[in-house]
């Protein structure tokens, strides 16, 4: 079936900017709202819900909970199949997850509606409320599809402790380090990471991609048989499908098309050419003379599930029954990773200077959203306290930037949501650029949705601390020739000098480069005056921080490293009652 929508609505339209809200950042997909006049007509809210309640994920309420509560309450039928449901009070003080807190992703929804608002999950699930991994809903955010099996028990044994089987057959095995997992075991209740069906609880990663060929005109029903004989050939999961795969000829083939919208899956199409290169174990000679390739389903998939796939189930030919039309070959790769990048979501976040009060809204509520956080340890660390059991950091070593994009991009190809943190804004000297470029090298086919959010620079931060030094035209110049040639960055210095902006200095100073800041101080001298303010911010917006003002000619080099940014002012910045200022000329404003 198709994916469900989100909902939001509220019991009056007062609170119709916080679901806004809510609709902006793609946390609801519809809101419903009464018509006219400040309130619902009697019963039409009620029409409403249950008329969409079935085909629904979620619904988002603004109200109190005692009233949605007797609103869903003629609803419910199953914990397994109703809609989670989150009330949200009208300031956007509280979400509390009513209903679908695991399995239903209530909870997770919360926690993300409250880092939007600004507010606070009120979670009172027991896996929750004890820092426990939620192991019936967890999977969801690696990009995976919940499979039968007794989770109930599997739920009440980890509540008691128990030992749980843990194993591990296909996807990212990187879900083990997950904080709150219970111990492995070799009895009890078995939690398992496959692509295939079996008996225990099951979480199915997006692996398996299904090449399709077909005549033109095949019915829906006949591709939607042969799809199901093949996974059962192969003892495989529907829910471990990440997409379909077929010839360009068949882009516009109705049934697939259908096919692909009633489950929810992305149809990916590739030239006669891409298919004839791929090798085969049922090469046809038929096929070759009609579409230019030997193989449409089994190269199809093979192309599809990327590199190093193995097919898992060879081409199958389904002709059509009484009351059906044509005939579908169908074959099934698997990826040797998960694979499924329309799934994936990649956030470059930036962090601000370090305080989680100088954290922005937008980067919260995608650190929230995230799977896996990705950056250097001391940034991670930072964060630390947003953290939820259920969401997995990866430390990387300073200086290893390239390789710390990758995995981030790595992982959101496997269909998973990743924060790629930054201090400060990941577009200024952060990783939103090495990460674009990763990004921009893949095929359209294979790029996960990529979005940056960007966060309070060190150079905001310092001048909210010593004044307003930024009031006049200014330029930052990193001073770490790590990247750049010291040549390139002194002709910079040289034309920030002369053309007289107030200066911020990035990377200032180290161990293995001490003289760079003395030789930019040099080229600054040359062309303002040796009284010009100059603001020396450490360790900006974390406990040992501190702020302090000098003299360009007397600045004391020795004072600084690379946790410390230098601002530098213009011919016309000026110190006076412990605040540097650097005059807009606005005009009138000597009389003010």
């Amino acid at each position: 079936m198709s994916e469900r929508l989100s909902w939001g609505f509220a019991l009056s339209r007062d609170a119709l900017p916080l679901l806004h809200r809510l609709l902006e950042q793609n946390l609801i997909d519809r809101i419903a709202s009464p018509a006219q006049g400040g309130s619902w007509p009697a019963g039409e809210l009620q029409t409403l819900l249950s008329s969409e309640w079935p085909r629904s994920r979620a619904f988002v309420a603004v109200g109190a909970c005692g009233a949605i509560t007797r609103l869903i309450a003629p609803l419910l039928e199953h914990k397994h199949s109703d809609p989670a449901v989150v009330v949200v009070d009208p300031q956007g003080r509280y979400a509390v997850p009513l209903l679908g807190g695991h399995a239903g992703g209530a909870e997770p929804l919360a926690e993300r509606i409250a880092a939007i608002l600004g507010g606070s999950a009120v979670i009172t699930g027991g896996s929750g409320s004890r820092g426990q991994l939620a192991l019936d809903s967890f999977g969801a955010g690696w990009g995976w599809r919940r499979g039968t099996g007794a989770w109930d028990a599997l739920m009440k044994g980890a509540a008691r402790s128990e030992p749980v089987q843990l194993n591990h057959r296909d996807g990212n095995a990187r879900w083990l380090e997950l904080a709150g997992l219970p111990e492995p075991g070799s009895s009890g209740p078995s939690l398992q990471v496959s692509v295939e069906r079996g008996e225990g609880c099951r979480w199915h990663p997006p692996a398996l991609w299904v090449g399709m060929g077909c005549e033109r005109g095949t019915s829906l029903e006949l591709l939607e048989r042969a799809l199901q004989q093949a996974l059962a050939a192969a003892e495989l999961a529907e829910e471990a499908i990440a997409g379909l795969a077929s010839a360009e000829r068949k882009a516009d083939e109705p049934a697939l098309l259908q096919l692909a919208e009633r489950h929810g899956w992305p149809l990916r199409c590739f030239s006669s050419a891409a298919l004839n290169a791929v090798p085969v174990p049922n090469p046809s000679a038929v096929v070759q003379a009609e579409l230019g390739t030997a193989s449409v389903a089994e190269a199809a998939a093979v192309l599809a599930a990327g590199p190093q796939a193995r097919l898992r189930q060879e081409k199958h030919i389904e002709r059509a029954a009484p009351g059906e039309r044509g005939a579908a070959t169908v074959a099934i790769a698997q990826a040797a990773s998960q694979w499924a990048p329309q799934r994936g979501h990649l956030h470059l976040v930036g962090s601000g200077p370090g305080s989680l009060a100088l954290l922005t809204p937008d980067a919260r509520a995608a650190l929230a959203a995230s799977s896996v956080w990705v950056g250097y340890g001391l940034y991670l660390d930072l964060l630390e306290p947003l953290r939820r059991p259920d969401q997995l950091r990866s430390d990387g070593q300073l200086t290893l930037e390239r390789e710390r994009c990758r995995e981030a991009l790595e992982l959101a190809c496997q269909g998973l949501t990743v924060a790629l943190v930054s201090s400060g804004d990941s577009g200024i000297y952060g990783m939103a650029g090495l990460a674009l470029e990763q990004w921009m090298a893949l095929d359209e086919g294979d790029r996960p949705a990529f979005s940056v959010h960007p966060g309070i620079s060190a150079l905001q931060l310092a001048a909210a601390r010593a004044g307003a030094p930024l009031m006049h035209d200014f330029c930052t110049v990193s001073l770490s020739d790590r990247l750049t040639p010291w040549a390139v960055i002194e002709r910079r210095l040289q034309a920030a000098a002369a053309g007289d902006f107030v200066v911020a200095l990035y990377n200032p100073r180290s161990r293995g480069r001490d003289w760079q800041l003395g030789r930019a101080r040099e080229l600054l001298l040359e062309h303002r005056p040796p009284h010009t303010p100059v603001v020396l911010a450490r360790q900006l917006g974390r406990a040992e921080e501190s702020v302090s003002l000098h003299q360009l000619e007397h600045l004391p080099i020795e004072q600084v490293d690379m946790l410390t940014l230098v601002l530098i002012g213009n011919s016309s910045s000026r110190v006076e009652g412990g605040r540097m200022v650097t005059p807009r000329g606005y005009p009138g404003a000597e009389l003010s």
